[in-house]
């Protein structure tokens, strides 16, 4: 019979989401289309201003369907058994609106520069409105760690 490790604090949860957001760097991004088709990317992210910031090419359907008035995103951390589910909204920076300084951050992490890219590259920002968290089964009952906006811890 497996044995699980017992349930962490709702403390313990949310330094391990703010740890992972932190040192982290790529994630799976959910979007939908304004007529509901979905779309998943893993896409590369920099934790910034209590959001992720993130990039992608201007033709790619998860810029679309933000532009297309669609905000809500799903961001997804980590694999089944260690799971950071975010639910956000998103605002798109088109290229050259961005403050400097975040895109030196989000450069300085990954290693690379959009920028160099040309305009073709445009960053947005996902605000989380929920963070859920959980290894198994035993967290399940305390996974919300954020509600509107707010920590709850």
């Amino acid at each position: 019979m497996a044995t699980h490790e017992p349930a962490r604090s709702p403390e313990q949860r949310k330094q391990d989401v703010l740890t992972r957001l932190e040192k982290d760097a790529d994630a799976w991004i959910a979007t939908a289309s304004s007529s509901g088709e979905p779309h998943l990317m893993p896409l590369s992210f920099v934790w910034e201003h209590d959001s992720l910031l993130m990039c992608t090419r201007s033709t790619n359907p998860t810029l679309r369907n933000l532009e297309s008035g669609n905000r809500t995103v799903q961001v997804t951390l980590g694999h089944t058994r260690d799971v950071v589910h975010i639910t956000g909204t998103a605002t798109v920076f088109p290229s050259g609106e961005l403050p400097t300084a975040s895109a030196d951050a989000f450069a300085a992490k990954l290693i690379w520069d959009p920028r160099d890219s040309g305009p073709s590259y445009a960053y947005f920002r996902v605000v989380p409105q929920r963070i859920q968290a959980w290894r198994e089964l035993n967290e399940i009952p305390g996974r919300d760690l954020m509600s509107e906006g707010a920590w709850l811890v």
